[in-house]
């Protein structure tokens, strides 16, 4: 008798098709989605082959251990394959749920808005959506309908998102060339009192939206000034939105970064990335009732503003499971101290190398900033860099920490000389000591003013010259 091999005979079999065509994945991307994607990753290095992962590290084909310091870009909150989040999953799957009935209320969505809103009691409601550009977008709908205003202020090197309202409010102008006419917008330099309060006095100002630390570069927003502009907001009868889809669940060691200052109560706030466990892409914008209300101001508009599948139970239960995750293990704590010993290891060295001009952030979100340094051997190198694209420095520490050390991270954003630290806020004081040992090795390269590093600067050089 012959055993037939696993899936055999079934109609759809990913682990089969997976083993026969896993290894076009770049020729994939390269003919059929974003072709400047893998040519990236091949110019920079980063086109390895990564087979499986679990919390804060993952695999490449040959075993290799990795540690994850960019979390998908602050998706995994609770670092990959959660297994309270993967049961969740498991369990809403198999329930065989009439979910997206449009014509009925499933239990899931409530349950998690409930939950969701005892970590920000001043609020009332929220509405889910499938992504942070989209949970950005809900916010700047009901401030425009709530107020009756057409105009959004926003601030400097600020993002929230890529779709075209999110973008109105984008503080990158590369993200927002080729793509206007977009929202009546304008920009107010993070810490700005006077020009926010110049602005809001024209009378058309719906709402102010604002990281409470930003992700480009990693600014955070000077002591007192949420608080400042929430009362002139109120003053002019203008909204306050809180953009946490990065900085919320915890990341920045309070479950909102808004609460680092008191007194401060959003209208509106955003959240998305860490919410979904990782799995199911979701968005949330809560909000208070009065907005709510006007929006959803009759049954006539009851469908105003909604999502094919927005509240849909994977995503609830993901959610669900993500905050009972944050809760009994303690997560906000965690991020609080294993970012407090992170950022205070890597200050230590701002003495030590003349290329580290800065070290900040809150929690696990952390700036490392590069500047000139003084010496005349280091200072040629620097410059001819910075002649060729301002950013290529920290694309050179960034490398290194990938091929030699394999921890991966990512620069903050186009043109700046910052490495932004974003790991999944379960890592440990194992990790804390592997990322700065490998940090501090690239660092004693960089300084010798030779090596392999500088090599890769040459290369990078004559990609951004031969790019122009």
């Amino acid at each position: 008798m012959t055993t037939a091999e696993p899936g055999a005979g079934r109609e759809f079999d990913l682990g089969r098709l997976l083993a026969a065509r896993g290894a076009e994945r770049y020729e994939l991307h390269s003919r059929y989605l974003n072709h400047q994607l893998p040519r990236m990753l091949h110019t920079i290095g980063f086109d390895k082959v990564y087979e499986r992962a679990e919390g804060a590290h993952f695999w490449d084909a040959e075993g290799n251990d990795y540690l994850d310091m960019l979390a998908g870009f602050g998706v995994m909150g609770l670092g990959r394959h959660h297994p309270v989040v993967r049961q969740a999953l498991h369990d809403v799957l198999d329930a065989s749920l009439a979910d997206l009935m449009r014509f009925d209320c499933q239990p899931l969505p409530g349950l998690l808005a409930e939950k969701l809103l005892s970590y920000s009691p001043h609020l009332d409601r929220v509405y889910f959506g499938n992504s942070g550009t989209e949970a950005v977008e809900t916010a700047l709908k009901f401030a425009r309908y709530a107020t009756g205003r057409p105009r959004i202020l926003y601030c400097s090197h600020a993002f929230h998102g890529l779709t075209a309202g999110a973008l109105s409010v984008n503080g990158e102008a590369g993200f927002r060339d080729g793509f206007a006419p977009l929202l009546p917008d304008t920009a107010v330099a993070l810490g700005d009192l006077a020009t926010l309060e110049r602005e809001l006095k024209r009378g058309d100002v719906a709402a102010f939206v604002v990281e409470p630390i930003q992700g480009k570069g990693v600014h955070e927003a000077p002591p007192g000034f949420l608080r400042a502009a929430q009362e002139l907001l109120r003053r002019h009868k203008a909204l306050l939105i809180a953009d946490e889809v990065q900085t919320g669940l915890g990341r920045t060691g309070d479950f909102f970064a808004y609460q680092h200052e008191k007194g401060v109560e959003p209208d509106l706030v955003c959240l998305a990335k860490a919410l979904s466990g990782g799995y199911v892409p979701v968005g949330a914008t809560l909000g208070k009732d009065w907005i709510f209300k006007k929006v959803y101001s009759s049954m006539d508009r009851v469908l105003v503003h909604s999502a094919s599948f927005g509240s849909n139970a994977q995503a609830m239960a993901a959610g669900l499971a993500v905050l009972s995750v944050v809760e009994n293990e303690q997560i906000v704590a965690n991020a609080r101290a294993t970012g407090d010993l992170l950022r205070t290891r890597l200050a230590a060295l701002v003495d030590r190398y003349e290329l580290l001009h800065a070290v900040r952030g809150r929690g696990l979100m952390i700036g490392i900033e590069f500047g000139r340094p003084k010496s005349l051997g280091l200072r040629s190198r620097w410059t001819m860099l910075q002649a060729a694209r301002k950013g290529l420095f920290a694309q050179m520490v960034v490398v290194p920490l990938l091929q030699r050390h394999r921890i991966l991270t990512q620069v903050s954003g186009d043109h700046l000389e910052v490495i932004k630290l974003i790991p999944p806020l379960v890592i440990d004081e194992g990790d804390v000591d592997r990322f700065v040992a490998a940090f501090t090795d690239v660092m004693d390269d960089a300084h010798s003013g030779g090596g392999l590093m500088w090599d890769f600067g040459r290369t990078l050089v004559k990609q951004a010259v031969g790019n122009r």
